[in-house]
């Protein structure tokens, strides 16, 4: 009987209920069937909304999704996108490594996969066409490339992940750097390596004039000193996430007025989307509160760290499995809900075996880094498909592909943790 809000849940996300009335609705049934008492019932549904979204980390949310909005107000997206291709251009699938490396920082700036993949594939794939790239190549570097966002700071789903389990956020999102560049790195040796192997899925080069070159930095400059001050300002630990997604959105709002670009027009629009954008996530929040309140009292995940326990089964063998779930369910599902649904049972599970939580923060964004763009569902490669009119099997064969820079990097962080905690650890 306990288990039975886990299967309305689930039914209720099949048949398209939102997650966080699916989660909200669960919980609620969960705590009736634990308590029996209405009164309780009725006590947590009437003080979670409040006490679930009135902390002052959350801001941080808001914070950086404004941020984000202005940045794409600006055209920072364009510019980034044309600086890169100016300078790869002589490289043979120089247009697919610049997509990639774009898509991963306007997705930082962004803090949403879907939204980068979107907004990408309507500037690069157009482009990558001109130019005579595959359709493969073209969608798997964008599909691929809008994930980078999840470790890349600032990113929105990292936050969650320290909110729900009162870990630094600081740490977090500067933990992703390391990993963010190594999987930078092995993609565009992926991207080498396919262009090399079959030549015709990318032109031959073409040159650009250095003058052309140069005056691209002039249009991204002020997209790299707003990336480098959140990154330094994050690292020093002067002032608090918080702040720091307070003086980014404050930054990129200065430089959208600086450049010409922002209007007030879109200060509205940017302003109203954020709060959309940040509703949505706070009422999926409280959703996932009021599940966990179901949690605690049934007491599932203290249960199911003593079923493991007694398999006395190799904490590898654990994570592994846990990985390995992340990745499936997040085929199905965008990394905040999933963040909120999971962390609830896996994290204890993790902190009991010894794992450090900052570790499996990263770990658990690159599973749902590989989820968003794996067939048959990837909800990254779905944008793709309908955004730049790319039929989904030439988009799974593209991220398919590439997505093998995921797995290597994943791997590499599993056997060498440092290479997530290394970073972190010089802020202590």
């Amino acid at each position: 009987m306990v288990f039975l809000p886990f299967l309305v849940m689930v039914i209720a996300l099949l048949l398209g209920v939102p997650i966080a009335i699916s989660l909200g609705g669960a919980g609620i049934l969960g705590i009736y069937l634990c308590t029996g008492d209405v009164n309780m019932v009725i006590g947590v549904f009437g003080m979670t909304p409040f006490s679930a979204v009135a902390d002052y980390i959350l801001t941080t949310i808001p914070m950086f999704v404004l941020m984000a909005f202005f940045s794409a107000s600006s055209g920072l997206a364009r510019d980034l996108y044309k600086a890169g291709a100016t300078w790869l251009s002589p490289i043979r699938g120089g247009l697919a490594i610049a997509t990639v490396f774009a898509c991963g920082i306007f997705g930082a700036m962004s803090g949403a996969s879907v939204a980068a993949a979107s907004v990408m594939s309507s500037i690069a794939m157009p482009e990558m066409r001109r130019h005579g790239y595959s359709e493969e190549l073209a969608a798997g570097s964008i599909g691929v490339g809008a994930t980078l966002d999840i470790l890349i700071p600032p990113s929105v789903a990292m936050v969650i992940y320290g909110v729900v389990t009162s870990t630094s956020i600081g740490e977090l999102l500067i933990a992703g750097v390391v990993p963010g560049i190594i999987l930078g790195i092995l993609l565009a040796v992926a991207i080498l390596v396919w262009v090399k192997v079959s030549p015709s899925h990318a032109p031959a080069t073409h040159h650009v004039s250095y003058a052309e070159r140069w005056a691209s930095l002039k249009r991204i400059w002020p997209s790299l000193a707003l990336i480098l001050t959140v990154l330094i300002l994050l690292y020093s630990g002067v002032v608090t996430p918080t702040e720091v997604g307070a003086i980014g959105a404050f930054l990129s709002g200065v430089i959208g007025v600086a450049l010409g670009r922002l209007k007030w027009a879109g200060v509205k629009e940017a302003l109203k989307l954020t709060i959309r954008t940040s509703s949505m996530m706070f009422i999926i929040f409280i959703g996932a509160m009021i599940f966990g309140t179901y949690m605690s009292l049934s007491h599932i995940p203290q249960q199911i760290v003593g079923i493991v326990t007694a398999m006395n089964l190799n904490r590898w063998v654990v994570v592994t499995g846990i990985v390995v779930a992340y990745f499936v369910v997040s085929m199905f599902m965008d990394e905040i809900p999933l963040l909120l649904l999971t962390l609830q049972l896996t994290f204890p599970l993790i902190t009991s075996l010894g794992f450090d939580p900052v570790w499996f923060g990263v770990l658990s964004m690159m599973m749902i880094a590989m989820g968003l763009v794996f067939p048959p569902v990837g909800m990254v490669a779905f944008v793709v498909s309908a955004t730049a009119n790319v039929s989904l099997i030439k988009v799974y064969k593209g991220t398919s592909i590439l997505m093998i820079a995921i797995v290597l990097t994943t791997a590499l962080i599993m056997v060498f943790p440092e290479i997530a905690l290394w970073l972190p650890a010089t802020m202590r």
